[in-house]
């Protein structure tokens, strides 16, 4: 999915406050050190390699270019040529199909490198390896060895490398000296001039795309399906999500000009059929190298689904897998059964039911809605919603409408966040004055959630079938889980 870019640490990580010894012997006089105090520690750096990296530009801000990402990675020996390299563009969807595509090449016997944006709670989720985002130690230690290239890249001249071409290294960086056997990278924004982009993919997969960050990629669907369609290279495969006809016709263009080989959900490769299941769904799916019965997709949405079908046949691609050439079906099924997509529909209190979202543009807004309406059963659904200053919030509130009972308005912790006033006066105008109940803080939107669910007008009226979903923002959600007590994943 195409997304926003939250702070970098969460105000919930409850990082220790005060000065740590840089020589970890001065906090053991010679014995065995406190695990706890070595987090802390690390942690500790954490904070302070954030500090670094946010003196530069943010990843708001952005000057179309591959020179600065393409010096960085040259100095340090290309770490990006060592692997193969599949890449995922899109509006929404990126994310899951990003972390479809790792499990099932990890299922199938490969080190899987994995580079994803923004992350929910901890900057480290974006690198992840075998599964799990790289220990807090090796994200620092990997930021300090590439520094001074980092630094050599500043002073060639031109803009200093932003903050996201400098993880992006890093990226590369730490799969490089893992090793890793192949990496699934999914880019930031748009795809041509993505710092991702200066990897030349064997497998460039592609989500839905729709209107998403159109001050950067323009207001024309056709204008940002050419910027995203950039990741098909020479020779590789491209495999496509089903598309508005006219973005069909760009991507369809750029693999005819660089001789890609397409396959293309709906034709090559789809969902056959889907069942709703309890805990997520039942699908046969269509991959390129033949049928593939009995997935268990823990996940819900007939958009998952179709994201499903596009990792498969990514990953068919990958290991060349063609007519009556399939993959392991068994690995394939138990890939997916144990996949895992937090703030996705992320299912993190019973009674009542509390499920998180990241919807945060109309096209994510609308998919959510429908799952909602297709897959659950609420008495009441109440909506606690955060959105960015810079997102179509008329557009995800009016998406939402038709399924919730009721609305609780608030700012999650980024600056960037829409402010109350203005996100409740536009909820008003859509839901009305008896809907819409506005909140300063996280915590405080969901107990009033949660208080609104729990209201019962008629005595005789069961409790059950209430539920809360919190949604509107990568950031909103990724606070949402510290406030439940989730880790990073």
């Amino acid at each position: 999915m195409e997304e926003e870019y939250p702070a970098e640490l969460s105000s919930g990580d409850n990082f220790v406050a005060g000065p740590l010894p840089d020589d970890p012997s001065e906090t053991d006089n010679g014995q065995d050190i406190d695990p706890a105090v070595l987090d802390r520690q690390a942690r500790q750096e954490l904070i302070r390699v954030e500090a670094e990296l946010d003196r530069r530009w943010p990843e708001t801000k952005i000057e179309p270019s591959l020179d600065r990402i393409a010096a960085l990675t040259t100095v340090l020996g290309d770490p990006q040529k060592t692997y193969p390299v599949l890449h995922v563009a899109g509006t929404n969807g990126k994310g899951s199909t990003t972390r479809m595509i790792d499990a099932l090449l990890t299922r199938l016997g490969l080190r899987v490198g994995r580079y994803t944006s923004p992350h929910l709670q901890l900057v480290t989720e974006r690198i992840a390896v075998d599964g799990a985002p790289i220990p807090i130690a090796k994200y620092v230690e990997t930021y300090r060895d590439i520094a001074p290239y980092v630094s050599m890249v500043d002073g060639a001249g031109g803009p200093p490398m932003s903050k996201f071409e400098v993880l992006t290294g890093m990226a590369f960086a730490a799969f490089a000296d893992a090793p890793v056997e192949v990496a699934v990278l999914e880019t930031g924004l748009g795809g041509s001039w993505d710092a991702t982009n200066v990897a030349d993919a064997q497998v460039a997969a592609i989500t839905p795309i729709g209107l998403d960050h159109i001050q950067y990629l323009g207001s024309d669907l056709t204008q940002i399906a050419a910027e995203k369609a950039g990741i098909i290279k020479p020779g590789s495969v491209a495999v496509l999500a089903e598309q508005e006809p006219e973005v069909q016709r760009v991507l369809l263009e750029r693999a005819i000009e660089v001789d890609a080989t397409v396959a293309r959900a709906g034709s090559e490769f789809g969902v056959l059929q889907r069942e709703i299941a309890v805990g997520g769904q039942m699908l046969r799916l269509q991959g390129l190298g033949g049928v593939y019965d009995e997935i268990f997709l823990p996940l819900h949405g007939a958009h998952q689904a179709g994201n499903a079908a596009l990792a498969l046949a990514a990953v068919e691609a990958f290991f060349g897998a063609g007519k009556d050439r399939q993959l392991t079906v068994d690995a394939v099924r138990e890939a997916f059964a144990d996949v895992r997509l937090p703030g996705r529909l992320e299912h993190v209190r019973p009674a009542p039911t509390v499920l998180l979202d990241v919807a945060h543009n109309p096209h994510g807004a609308r998919a959510l809605a429908g799952t909602i309406a297709e897959e659950f059963a609420f008495r009441r659904l109440v909506a606690v919603v955060g959105i960015m200053a810079d997102k179509d919030a008329r557009g995800i509130l009016e998406a939402l409408e038709p399924v919730v009972s009721d609305i609780v308005v608030t700012r999650n912790s980024s600056p960037r966040a829409m402010p109350l006033e203005e996100l409740n006066e536009l909820a008003l105008s859509i839901f009305g004055e008896d809907r819409v109940v506005a909140e300063t803080s996280l915590d405080a939107a969901v107990e009033s959630a949660v208080a609104l669910v729990d209201e019962v007008d008629d005595p005789d009226e069961p409790l059950s079938g209430g539920g809360v979903l919190v949604t509107g923002s990568v950031v909103t959600v990724g606070d949402a889980r510290t406030l439940f007590g989730k880790e990073p994943e």
